[in-house]
């Protein structure tokens, strides 16, 4: 398997911040639920 670099990895909008996070390894398999950055953020949501 060859590796993909990491400007290929697909990207979302949080939706507190608005900032663009990219995809993480730990995300893989729930990719399509993820709406927030980071911890912080989750904690945010209202």
């Amino acid at each position: 398997m060859r590796a993909v670099k990491k400007q290929d990895l697909p990207t979302k909008i949080c939706t507190v911040c608005q900032r663009p996070f990219s995809w993480r390894k730990k995300w893989e398999k729930v990719w399509e639920e993820v709406k927030y950055c980071s911890d912080r953020c989750r904690k945010e949501k209202k």
